[in-house]
């Protein structure tokens, strides 16, 4: 997402092309984007950065999400989901979606209604598996007897654990996978941000509760503990993140988002970070007295009321 949309201009798409590639080359195998990142033009970007290695990725994409007059707006009626999955299989030149997730509940289908709609598309071989994107157990369970779902993406991090009360053991109990995005907690764990740190007006930041400097200030308790543990155990802090969220279940699968490559090997250096149970207790009981400031949509905002649907 951040390559093309979210986090202030875009990249450079030849570039970002090339960091792709230079993911693939160490061996990331799943990539994720969406038909509103821009809309359209990461879908393009991913699609042209994975032709050459076709059968050798997984392409996730997102679709009910439009943008109308600039603004974003819900639809996963049937005739737009099945108009959405033409544009993005074009745009992704693949004959297959490995993996669809509707992007938010649309409180206007019925969600059985769009499984039936997806089930269509996997029958016809569009699709190969579905999923959905931060919503509640009630609607997991009712779209996961119409298709079995493959996976729920939601956000999660040592900054944002509410999955763990309702949604991750609802997973567990039906087999579905988790994808958590923003697992730096949109770069905050990587302890670059103070009090004094500013976000441009194209990058979502600027508008998040979470990043005011107050609040910026406040959870700073939280990247010192990282960091603590990070020193202990010759990491970065980002890796420390990550660590954590590969330590909770074997089938939590996260998707950092990045544009540097630095930043990209700093990330695949999580998966030689091992937390011992112990180790992980006793994070998890620190992590327990930290109250975190500031929510991560600001309060009405369309992106608040349409989570956990």
């Amino acid at each position: 997402m951040g390559m093309s949309y979210g986090y202030g201009p875009a990249s450079d798409k030849k570039e970002m092309i090339l960091l792709i590639h230079a993911a693939i080359d160490r061996g990331v195998t799943f990539f994720d984007t969406a038909e509103v990142y821009g809309p359209y033009v990461n879908e393009e970007l991913v699609g042209e950065a994975l032709a050459p290695f076709k059968g050798k990725v997984v392409i996730t994409i997102k679709f009910g999400i439009k943008m109308v007059d600039g603004k974003q707006v819900l639809d996963s009626k049937p005739e737009t989901i099945r108009q959405s999955v033409e544009g993005s299989l074009k745009r992704l030149k693949v004959d297959t979606i490995d993996l669809y997730y509707q992007h938010r509940v649309d409180p206007n289908v019925p969600i059985e209604e769009v499984a039936g709609v997806v089930q269509d598309l996997i029958r016809a071989g569009k699709v190969r598996y579905w999923g959905l994107s931060e919503a509640g157990v009630k609607t997991i369970r009712r779209a996961h007897a119409v298709q079995p779902l493959t996976a729920v993406q939601s956000e999660y991090s040592m900054m944002w654990r509410s999955p763990e009360e309702e949604v991750l053991p609802t997973l567990e109990e039906l087999g579905i996978g988790f994808v958590p995005f923003s697992p730096l907690g949109k770069g905050f764990l990587t302890g670059r941000f103070d009090k004094h740190s500013t976000f441009d007006s194209s990058d979502f930041r600027s508008i998040v509760p979470r990043f005011k400097p107050e609040n910026l200030k406040a959870n700073q308790v939280l990247v010192e503990l990282i960091k603590k543990v990070a020193a202990e155990k010759n990491a970065t802090p980002a890796q420390i993140a990550l660590a954590w969220v590969l330590a909770q279940k074997p089938w939590i699968v996260p998707i950092p988002g990045t544009r540097k490559l630095e930043r990209l090997e700093e990330n695949l250096g999580a998966v030689d970070v091992e937390l011992t149970p112990e180790e992980l207790s006793d994070l998890n009981d620190a992590l327990s007295k930290i109250d975190i400031s500031g929510d991560r949509y600001p309060a009405g905002s369309e992106y608040a009321n349409r989570v956990g649907k």
